[in-house]
């Protein structure tokens, strides 16, 4: 989904429940500057606001992200807490 949207010329907006699957469809393993290049122009879209993907995944401490779930994990790691929402609360709760 990421790659397909970034050939055609597409901003891409990911929603963070999204964001295991567009991370999906990139090649593993991948360094972390190629994981920023793959990243640019795609905009998450936070529980407060937006973040640019490629700019977390350039804060990120690691160097290398073999599958799509570390390189998830090591986005939700970086991001602030208050960016996924307030604590002990889901999405469910209303």
């Amino acid at each position: 989904m990421l790659l397909a949207m970034q050939r055609l010329g597409m901003e891409t907006e990911l929603k963070l429940n999204e964001l295991h699957d567009g991370l999906a469809d990139l090649d593993y393993p991948l360094s972390r500057e190629a994981a920023v290049d793959a990243c640019e122009g795609v905009t998450l879209l936070l529980a407060d606001g937006t973040e640019q993907l490629a700019d977390v995944i350039g804060d990120s401490g690691a160097d290398r992200f073999e599958s799509a779930a570390d390189l998830e994990s090591e986005v939700m790691s970086t991001l602030p807490q208050h960016a996924v929402g307030e604590p002990y609360q889901s999405e469910g709760d209303a």
